[in-house]
Protein backbone atom coordinates (compact mmCIF):
# COMPACT_ATOMS: atom_id res chain seq x y z
CA UNK A 1 0.00 0.00 0.00
CA UNK A 2 2.46 2.09 1.10
CA UNK A 3 4.61 1.50 -2.52
CA UNK A 4 1.03 2.84 -4.28
CA UNK A 5 1.19 5.82 -1.96
CA UNK A 6 4.96 6.50 -3.25
CA UNK A 7 4.23 6.25 -6.63
CA UNK A 8 0.84 8.63 -6.40
CA UNK A 9 3.09 11.23 -4.65
CA UNK A 10 5.77 10.88 -7.84
CA UNK A 11 3.66 11.30 -10.07
CA UNK A 12 1.51 14.41 -8.66
CA UNK A 13 5.44 15.77 -7.93
CA UNK A 14 6.45 15.49 -11.53
CA UNK A 15 2.99 16.76 -13.08
CA UNK A 16 3.64 19.91 -10.75
CA UNK A 17 6.84 20.66 -12.12
CA UNK A 18 6.22 19.99 -15.26
CA UNK A 19 4.96 23.82 -16.09
CA UNK A 20 8.02 25.31 -14.70
CA UNK A 21 10.17 22.66 -16.52
CA UNK A 22 8.66 24.23 -19.59
CA UNK A 23 9.13 27.62 -18.46
CA UNK A 24 12.68 26.82 -18.66
CA UNK A 25 12.97 25.56 -21.45
CA UNK A 26 10.99 28.06 -23.28
CA UNK A 27 13.14 30.68 -22.46
CA UNK A 28 15.89 29.34 -24.22
CA UNK A 29 14.33 28.62 -27.36
CA UNK A 30 13.83 30.99 -30.36
CA UNK A 31 10.16 32.70 -30.97
CA UNK A 32 9.56 30.05 -34.06
CA UNK A 33 10.84 26.75 -31.98
CA UNK A 34 8.28 27.35 -28.91
CA UNK A 35 5.60 27.33 -31.31
CA UNK A 36 6.72 24.18 -32.51
CA UNK A 37 6.44 21.94 -29.13
CA UNK A 38 9.01 20.38 -27.86
CA UNK A 39 10.19 20.06 -24.29
CA UNK A 40 13.38 20.09 -25.21
CA UNK A 41 15.30 22.95 -27.11
CA UNK A 42 16.90 21.41 -30.33
CA UNK A 43 19.15 24.73 -30.24
CA UNK A 44 19.58 26.43 -27.05
CA UNK A 45 20.20 30.13 -27.32
CA UNK A 46 20.60 33.10 -24.51
CA UNK A 47 19.31 35.58 -27.07
CA UNK A 48 15.74 35.08 -25.41
CA UNK A 49 16.85 35.85 -21.84
CA UNK A 50 19.24 38.71 -23.02
CA UNK A 51 16.47 40.78 -25.19
CA UNK A 52 13.59 40.38 -22.49
CA UNK A 53 15.84 42.09 -20.27
CA UNK A 54 17.23 45.11 -22.44
CA UNK A 55 13.96 45.47 -24.60
CA UNK A 56 11.55 45.71 -22.04
CA UNK A 57 13.87 47.95 -19.28
CA UNK A 58 13.35 44.78 -17.19
CA UNK A 59 16.43 46.42 -14.86
CA UNK A 60 13.98 48.81 -13.48
CA UNK A 61 11.23 46.37 -13.22
CA UNK A 62 13.51 44.59 -11.11
CA UNK A 63 14.84 47.43 -8.84
CA UNK A 64 10.94 48.40 -8.38
CA UNK A 65 10.31 44.98 -6.91
CA UNK A 66 13.66 45.07 -4.98
CA UNK A 67 12.49 48.44 -3.33
CA UNK A 68 9.38 47.02 -2.38
CA UNK A 69 9.77 43.79 -1.35
CA UNK A 70 13.14 45.50 0.91
CA UNK A 71 10.47 47.75 2.18
CA UNK A 72 7.71 45.29 3.00
CA UNK A 73 9.94 42.99 4.69
CA UNK A 74 11.74 45.39 6.70
CA UNK A 75 8.22 46.96 7.90
CA UNK A 76 6.55 43.46 9.13
CA UNK A 77 9.92 42.49 11.03
CA UNK A 78 10.14 46.01 12.71
CA UNK A 79 6.38 46.47 13.37
CA UNK A 80 5.56 43.06 14.26
CA UNK A 81 8.39 42.02 15.83
CA UNK A 82 8.09 45.00 18.33
CA UNK A 83 4.09 43.33 18.70
CA UNK A 84 4.62 40.19 19.13
CA UNK A 85 7.11 40.31 21.82
CA UNK A 86 4.49 42.44 24.06
CA UNK A 87 2.27 39.63 23.30
CA UNK A 88 4.51 36.75 24.66
CA UNK A 89 5.98 38.84 27.58
CA UNK A 90 4.13 41.98 28.89
CA UNK A 91 1.16 41.47 30.40
CA UNK A 92 -1.20 44.61 29.76
CA UNK A 93 -5.02 45.01 29.19
CA UNK A 94 -6.67 43.61 26.16
CA UNK A 95 -3.37 41.65 25.20
CA UNK A 96 -5.73 38.60 24.94
CA UNK A 97 -8.05 39.68 22.65
CA UNK A 98 -5.16 41.69 20.39
CA UNK A 99 -3.35 38.58 19.76
CA UNK A 100 -6.48 36.37 19.11
CA UNK A 101 -7.54 39.37 16.74
CA UNK A 102 -4.67 39.83 14.67
CA UNK A 103 -4.91 36.02 14.44
CA UNK A 104 -8.17 35.63 13.11
CA UNK A 105 -7.18 37.86 10.51
CA UNK A 106 -5.54 35.01 9.12
CA UNK A 107 -9.12 33.73 7.95
CA UNK A 108 -10.11 37.06 5.95
CA UNK A 109 -9.27 36.93 2.18
CA UNK A 110 -7.00 39.48 0.83
CA UNK A 111 -9.25 40.45 -1.90
CA UNK A 112 -12.54 41.52 -0.18
CA UNK A 113 -10.78 44.48 1.31
CA UNK A 114 -9.07 45.15 -2.01
CA UNK A 115 -11.79 48.35 -2.84
CA UNK A 116 -11.63 49.95 0.59
CA UNK A 117 -7.72 49.68 0.84
CA UNK A 118 -7.92 51.75 -2.54
CA UNK A 119 -10.11 54.56 -1.79
CA UNK A 120 -8.16 55.04 1.32
CA UNK A 121 -5.10 55.32 -0.25
CA UNK A 122 -6.68 57.70 -2.82
CA UNK A 123 -8.03 59.93 -0.40
CA UNK A 124 -4.22 59.84 1.58
CA UNK A 125 -2.97 60.80 -1.56
CA UNK A 126 -0.71 57.64 -1.71
CA UNK A 127 -2.42 55.70 -5.01
CA UNK A 128 0.05 55.33 -7.83
CA UNK A 129 3.11 55.11 -5.20
CA UNK A 130 5.20 52.37 -4.10
CA UNK A 131 4.51 53.54 -0.44
CA UNK A 132 1.03 52.63 -1.74
CA UNK A 133 1.95 49.32 -2.02
CA UNK A 134 4.23 48.73 1.13
CA UNK A 135 1.27 49.64 3.91
CA UNK A 136 -1.22 47.40 2.42
CA UNK A 137 1.97 44.38 2.10
CA UNK A 138 2.84 45.13 5.89
CA UNK A 139 -0.70 45.32 7.21
CA UNK A 140 -1.65 41.95 5.37
CA UNK A 141 1.26 40.04 6.05
CA UNK A 142 0.24 40.81 10.46
CA UNK A 143 -1.55 37.29 11.49
CA UNK A 144 1.20 35.22 9.77
CA UNK A 145 3.49 37.27 11.09
CA UNK A 146 2.20 37.97 14.93
CA UNK A 147 1.53 34.26 15.21
CA UNK A 148 4.89 32.69 14.41
CA UNK A 149 6.46 35.61 16.32
CA UNK A 150 4.68 35.46 19.31
CA UNK A 151 5.17 31.36 19.52
CA UNK A 152 8.68 31.68 19.05
CA UNK A 153 9.17 34.35 22.01
CA UNK A 154 7.24 32.25 24.11
CA UNK A 155 9.17 29.49 23.48
CA UNK A 156 12.37 31.39 25.14
CA UNK A 157 12.67 30.32 28.60
CA UNK A 158 11.17 33.53 31.21
CA UNK A 159 14.79 32.42 33.18
CA UNK A 160 16.92 34.32 30.31
CA UNK A 161 14.73 37.25 31.06
CA UNK A 162 14.91 36.98 34.45
CA UNK A 163 18.36 36.74 34.46
CA UNK A 164 19.23 39.65 32.09
CA UNK A 165 16.43 41.93 34.30
CA UNK A 166 19.01 40.76 37.61
CA UNK A 167 21.54 42.28 35.76
CA UNK A 168 19.66 46.03 35.31
CA UNK A 169 18.26 44.78 31.36
CA UNK A 170 15.49 46.82 31.05
CA UNK A 171 12.88 45.37 28.19
CA UNK A 172 14.57 47.25 25.22
CA UNK A 173 17.72 46.05 26.07
CA UNK A 174 16.07 42.07 26.98
CA UNK A 175 14.16 42.50 23.63
CA UNK A 176 17.31 43.19 21.69
CA UNK A 177 20.14 41.09 23.23
CA UNK A 178 17.93 37.73 24.38
CA UNK A 179 14.95 37.43 22.23
CA UNK A 180 16.00 38.67 18.90
CA UNK A 181 19.28 36.69 18.27
CA UNK A 182 17.47 33.42 19.57
CA UNK A 183 14.51 34.31 17.61
CA UNK A 184 16.73 34.56 14.13
CA UNK A 185 15.01 31.61 12.88
CA UNK A 186 11.40 32.77 12.83
CA UNK A 187 12.57 35.89 11.58
CA UNK A 188 13.96 34.84 8.68
CA UNK A 189 10.98 32.51 8.43
CA UNK A 190 8.75 35.83 8.29
CA UNK A 191 11.51 37.63 5.58
CA UNK A 192 10.55 34.49 3.43
CA UNK A 193 7.05 34.24 4.26
CA UNK A 194 6.99 38.07 3.31
CA UNK A 195 9.09 38.59 0.77
CA UNK A 196 7.46 35.93 -2.10
CA UNK A 197 3.98 37.10 -1.94
CA UNK A 198 5.50 40.63 -2.51
CA UNK A 199 7.55 39.88 -4.76
CA UNK A 200 4.83 38.23 -7.01
CA UNK A 201 1.97 40.47 -6.18
CA UNK A 202 -0.39 41.37 -8.87
CA UNK A 203 -3.32 42.14 -8.25
CA UNK A 204 -3.44 45.80 -6.01
CA UNK A 205 -0.10 46.30 -8.15
CA UNK A 206 -2.11 46.48 -11.00
CA UNK A 207 -4.86 48.74 -9.79
CA UNK A 208 -2.49 51.23 -7.59
CA UNK A 209 0.26 51.47 -10.18
CA UNK A 210 -0.51 52.90 -13.80
CA UNK A 211 3.13 54.42 -14.29
CA UNK A 212 5.17 52.76 -16.17
CA UNK A 213 8.07 53.63 -14.48
CA UNK A 214 6.93 52.47 -11.40
CA UNK A 215 6.08 48.67 -12.86
CA UNK A 216 7.22 45.75 -10.87
CA UNK A 217 8.34 42.77 -12.83
CA UNK A 218 4.58 41.01 -12.74
CA UNK A 219 3.14 44.16 -14.30
CA UNK A 220 6.34 44.15 -16.66
CA UNK A 221 5.32 40.36 -17.41
CA UNK A 222 1.94 41.32 -18.25
CA UNK A 223 2.99 44.18 -20.50
CA UNK A 224 3.92 41.50 -22.70
CA UNK A 225 1.30 39.10 -22.61
CA UNK A 226 -0.94 41.49 -23.24
CA UNK A 227 0.67 42.84 -26.22
CA UNK A 228 -0.85 42.51 -29.89
CA UNK A 229 1.46 39.60 -30.99
CA UNK A 230 2.46 37.73 -28.03
CA UNK A 231 6.39 36.61 -27.92
CA UNK A 232 5.77 33.39 -25.85
CA UNK A 233 9.82 32.74 -25.64
CA UNK A 234 10.24 36.18 -24.08
CA UNK A 235 7.09 35.49 -22.02
CA UNK A 236 8.25 32.23 -20.71
CA UNK A 237 12.30 34.10 -20.21
CA UNK A 238 10.34 36.92 -17.92
CA UNK A 239 8.95 34.16 -16.17
CA UNK A 240 12.09 33.15 -15.55
CA UNK A 241 13.63 35.91 -14.83
CA UNK A 242 10.70 36.93 -11.93
CA UNK A 243 10.88 33.33 -9.96
CA UNK A 244 14.92 32.71 -10.14
CA UNK A 245 15.27 35.32 -7.22
CA UNK A 246 12.01 33.71 -4.84
CA UNK A 247 14.20 30.13 -5.65
CA UNK A 248 17.66 31.91 -4.64
CA UNK A 249 16.37 33.09 -1.70
CA UNK A 250 14.81 29.98 -0.46
CA UNK A 251 17.42 27.90 -1.05
CA UNK A 252 19.63 30.06 0.52
CA UNK A 253 17.78 30.72 3.60
CA UNK A 254 15.63 27.02 3.57
CA UNK A 255 17.73 25.77 6.88
CA UNK A 256 16.90 29.04 8.31
CA UNK A 257 13.27 28.61 7.17
CA UNK A 258 12.70 25.04 8.35
CA UNK A 259 13.74 25.89 11.98
CA UNK A 260 12.13 28.36 11.85
CA UNK A 261 8.87 26.72 11.46
CA UNK A 262 9.46 23.96 13.76
CA UNK A 263 10.09 26.33 16.86
CA UNK A 264 6.99 28.45 16.04
CA UNK A 265 5.37 25.63 15.93
CA UNK A 266 6.84 23.96 18.87
CA UNK A 267 6.31 27.02 21.05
Amino acid sequence: MRRFAYLGLIAYALISVYPFVWMVSGAFKSRTEILEGGLIPREPTLDTLVATWSQLHFLDFFANSLKVTAMTVLGVLVVYSLASYAFAVLDFPGRRFLYWFFVALLFVPGITVLLPVVVLEKNLGLLGTHLGLVLPFVNGTAPLAVLLLTSSYRSIPAELRDAARSDGAGEARIYWSVHLPLARPAHITIAVLTAVPTWNEYVLTRVSISDRSLFTLPLGLESLISSEVPRYNEVMAASLILVLPVIALFVLLQRYFVNGLAGALKG
